[in-house]
């Protein structure tokens, strides 16, 4: 197995330094800009993943009441007859999957 490449030293003004070639010098800035643009895309979707959290928490604060829903309507439990009704069975669903 080979190990890692050991780095060309040199000495430039009193100072340690690495010396690359012109082609080591590219294949770097090409990885970090490969680096700085993932990051830029997990930035992204990490926002995305938090407006959507706050969208779904708000949706189940909206439709939290149900039980108090169906009993106007005289549905069961099971029913999922008004939109309300369908929200809340969906997010409670998807809740439980996630956990």
């Amino acid at each position: 197995m080979a190990g890692r490449p050991q780095p060309r030293r040199i000495t430039l003004g009193g100072r340690e330094a690495v010396a690359l070639t012109v082609e080591e010098y590219e294949r770097l800035i090409a990885s970090r800009r490969q680096i700085g643009g993932q990051s830029a895309r997990v930035r992204v979707l990490a926002q995305q993943a938090k407006r959507t959290e706050q969208l779904v928490r708000e949706l189940e604060t909206m439709v939290e009441d149900v039980p108090a829903c169906r009993e106007r309507a005289g549905e069961d439990d099971t029913d999922a007859g008004c939109l309300r009704c369908a929200l809340a069975d969906l997010l409670r669903r998807h809740r439980d999957l996630a956990v």
